[in-house]
């Protein structure tokens, strides 16, 4: 059932500030962002609200945390032109980035755990036993070296390019990444925390973190999709053919 708020209680610009600890200026430049309905303005030029706005502006507060500033301005810009189609798939795209990053998350934990422990000896080896070892050409590897995500140092004598073994485990995990279908920059950041880190094991916690982080995204998009069908329901029915 929709709610007419339009006819309401009259707002101020304070009275929607202070609700959310926000300045007046902030809930102006909602506004001219589109984030809020526009406002009516009295004789005298003041800018009135209603508990519609109140509800825009609970909706756009609820929606940032799950979807970032600029998602949930876009979302809010297209409910407030009536194009309810547009702010429906910017939601969808969230939530299949959301899906995407679950499932990187999940191949990382997966190419950790089967990662064996850097042996304490030395365990040099060169390129080509290497690029047999993992079934990639030679090439691979150096392009991987050009990423940044290998870093194999050079015998003085030769030149020629010797890996460690610390350096063989991130050719592993930059390969099993590769193989579930993640590019060269998305996987540089995690082999950079390996190294940071000392290695796999310290990464647990980085790992425990990260799984917390995209709860709490979930959480806060469904938050925010209450909010928003709040929202919707309250505002007016656009007109005849306006909905896109």
């Amino acid at each position: 059932m929709r709610l007419d708020l339009q006819d309401g209680g009259r707002l101020r610009p304070v009275d929607l500030a202070r609700r959310h600890g926000l300045s007046t200026q902030a809930i102006r430049n909602y506004e001219a962002a589109g984030v809020l309905p526009g406002a009516e303005r009295t004789p005298h030029g003041y800018r009135t609200y209603t508990p519609l706005h109140a509800s825009a502006l609970n909706a756009f507060l609820a929606l940032v945390p799950g979807h970032g500033h600029r998602t949930a301005t876009s979302i809010m810009r297209a409910v407030n032109r009536d194009a309810i189609g547009d702010a429906l798939r910017l939601i969808d795209e969230s939530h299949a980035q959301l899906l995407d990053d679950r499932r990187t998350l999940q191949a990382v934990e997966a190419a950790l755990r089967d990662l064996e422990p850097v042996p304490s000896e030395r365990g040099d080896t060169f390129v080509g036993p290497l690029s047999r070892r993992l079934g990639i050409r030679p090439a691979t590897l150096r392009k991987w070296e050009r990423a940044g995500v290998v870093q194999p140092r050079r015998d003085p004598r030769t030149g020629y390019r010797v890996y460690s073994a610390a350096d063989v485990r991130d050719a592993l995990l930059v390969h099993q990444l590769r193989r579930g279908g993640h590019l060269l920059e998305q996987i540089a950041p995690l082999i950079a925390q390996v190294r940071s880190a000392g290695g796999v094991a310290p990464l647990e916690s980085t790992l425990r973190d990260w799984r917390a982080r995209l709860s709490a995204r979930s959480r806060a998009m469904l938050t925010g999709a209450a909010a928003l069908d709040a929202y919707l329901d309250c505002r007016p029915a656009p007109p005849e053919g306006g909905i896109e």
